[in-house]
């Protein structure tokens, strides 16, 4: 099993900085795409960044330039640099991990972690 803990959340002001982290549990760590969600009110979970075992990174058309996500798997870490915040980025942003690149969406392993509020507002 694997277990995500996310941290690093909170209020600030536009334009402003955020570093989310993401601690994972577990021997498999290595092996897994490690991913950034945001899911804002009233709309469905959506792909913020996610970087693979390799170091391939995807981000979304919103966050880049902005946004950069990096892993450090001897430390089972996984950061979501947030940089020039605005307003619209006020969501809950959860970390995910997955081996769908080893197995497949339906027979391979997905998880969650609790997520963590992030508010950009004045």
């Amino acid at each position: 099993q694997v277990q995500l803990v996310e941290s690093g959340g909170g209020l600030v002001q536009p334009v402003g900085s955020l570093r989310l982290s993401c601690a994972a549990s577990g021997t498999i760590f290595s092996f897994y795409t490690m991913g950034w969600y945001l899911q804002a009110p009233g709309k469905q979970r959506e792909l913020v960044a996610r970087i693979t075992s390799s170091g391939s990174t995807n981000y979304a058309d919103s966050v880049k330039g902005r946004f950069t996500i990096s892993r450090d798997n001897a430390k089972k870490l996984v950061y979501l640099q947030m940089n020039s915040l605005k307003p619209e980025d006020t969501a809950v942003y959860y970390c995910n991990a997955n081996n769908f690149l080893i197995a497949s969406s339906s027979t391979g392993r997905n998880y969650w972690g609790q997520g963590t509020q992030v508010t950009v507002s004045s």
